[in-house]
């Protein structure tokens, strides 16, 4: 049996359902809670009430709720942006041009990079979907390929998202208010030393990740062209597919209306403009490109790129499904973060890795935790409002950066993308192939990734 075949049984065996480990999380920081962190002259059943409390408050956190709901269209209208006439026009083009595994993985890769950096789920959709039509053209030609590099490569959007546009801890730290609701009933946020945000020019535009973005802009295709060069191709036997909904002819003139272009246009040019409006009005301020302003361009470019608001519509129904676990897991995680601030677990983890690391360190073990933490909770926002509090007040005892600790946390949580297989379930289904195909390539672009994101942190 292969490595990457082992890999994929024992993350089969040993790892339940996102869901389900929500769930048994939920249990175990409860538990936790009730039993290990009464406060002093407390009884058990007054403190399991308070703490059962503490959890439903947070389970329907409305600033919570908010944000999950940000998540969910930041994903929603990346993959109804992939879904796009424009969009299919753009991959066939780019078929054209990779003619072989090696360019074709490296044109996968540095779409997907760059794709990934704007937003997540346009990167994730839009690989697959390039991969799968290489892998068509290759059926068509009779030509043979490495499609499980290729592939890969249309996962690596997924190794670098947190430290770009859509990054979930990047754009909610931004937020005006944010860093004060997510450290809410702590001591930090009592002392009064605490900024409301930290703004994108201090995260997403700082030196280091702009460094770190050129990097791997750079690496990553050079591998996955590399990868391809030593690699041996195979013949490939892959269907059309088409992802275009079959749409009725309108009849009425409500439904000539859906599909008329104008409605569509107007609704579209509406949203950029506002954009457009909202950025000359904040020039030198980087505070409002939050992810609602993110959204909203997201939303006029979707509209404008189906062209009808019948196609849009379409599109949307197939992009929502892959909503669901969003929608359900980030409320538990809210249940989690808020019992863990509330019984001062978060602050005894937090001295916990004060203790066992140095100044020095302590940015490079947060990326490690992170991208463990993210083996075991498939979601950068997710992570973020249970990490996120630790990862604050840790930084704070230390002295660090709090926006190049965030980074840390960031960029460990994407790494481990490359190993968990969740996210890459949208990949398998549109390409065909299983997570044992494409493990062994996304192992090398992990490690690639690694020296980039700790030789900056050393760094800077």
């Amino acid at each position: 049996m292969s490595f990457s075949s082992r890999f994929e049984r024992l993350f089969r065996s040993v790892l339940p359902s996102p869901f389900a480990l929500a769930g048994a999380l939920t249990f175990l920081v409860l538990t936790t809670a009730i039993f290990a962190f009464i406060p002093e002259g407390e009884n058990l059943t007054g403190h399991s009430a308070n703490t059962l409390q503490n959890w439903y408050r947070g389970l329907w956190s409305p600033p919570m709720l908010v944000f999950a709901f940000q998540m969910m269209l930041i994903l929603v209208l990346g993959h109804v942006l992939a879904l796009s006439e424009p969009a299919e026009r753009i991959m066939a083009y780019l078929t054209s041009v990779a003619n072989t595994t090696a360019s074709a993985a490296a044109v996968v890769c540095l779409a997907c990079v760059t794709l990934g950096l704007i937003n997540w789920g346009l990167g994730l959709i839009f690989g697959a979907i390039f991969a799968r039509k290489i892998a068509e053209r290759a059926t068509v030609l009779d030509k043979p390929i490495n499609y499980p590099l290729i592939a890969a490569a249309g996962y690596t959007g997924m190794m670098v998202w947190h430290g770009g546009l859509s990054g979930s801890a990047l754009i909610k730290a931004a937020e005006p208010g944010h860093i004060h609701s997510l450290m809410e009933s702590t001591a930090l946020l009592e002392s009064g030393v605490l900024p409301a945000e930290i703004g994108l020019a201090d995260t997403l535009f700082a030196p280091m990740n702009i460094a770190v973005c050129i990097a791997l802009l750079i690496v990553l295709p050079s591998l996955g062209y590399a990868l391809g060069r030593r690699s041996k191709g195979k013949p490939v036997q892959v269907d059309k597919l088409n992802l275009a909904p079959i749409l009725e002819a309108p009849q009425g003139l409500a439904e000539k209306t859906d599909s008329h272009p104008l409605p569509v246009f107007l609704l579209g040019g509406l949203c950029l403009g506002t954009a457009a409006i909202i950025a000359f009005g904040n020039v030198g301020d980087h505070s409002f490109a939050g992810p609602d302003y993110i959204n909203l361009i997201f939303l006029g470019l979707g509209l404008i790129a189906h062209g009808s608001l019948q196609k849009f519509g379409a599109a949307l129904d197939a992009a929502v499904v892959g909503t669901s676990g969003i929608l359900i897991q980030f409320p538990l995680y809210f249940g989690i973060m808020a019992v863990m601030k509330s019984s001062g677990m978060g602050a005894a983890i937090s001295d916990f890795f004060v203790y066992i690391s140095s100044p020095g360190t302590y940015q490079v073990f947060a990326f490690f935790s992170a991208g463990f933490v993210n083996i075991l909770v498939p979601s950068g926002g997710g992570q973020w409002m249970v990490q996120g509090p630790i990862i604050i007040e840790a930084s704070h005892k230390m002295g660090l950066s709090l926006s190049q600790s965030i980074l840390a946390m960031a960029y460990g949580d994407q790494i481990t993308n490359m190993l968990q297989p969740f996210w890459a379930l949208p990949l398998l289904g549109i390409t065909g192939l299983k997570a044992r195909d494409i493990l062994p390539y996304t192992v090398y672009f992990m490690l690639a990734g690694t020296v980039i994101f700790i030789a900056a942190l050393l760094i800077f």
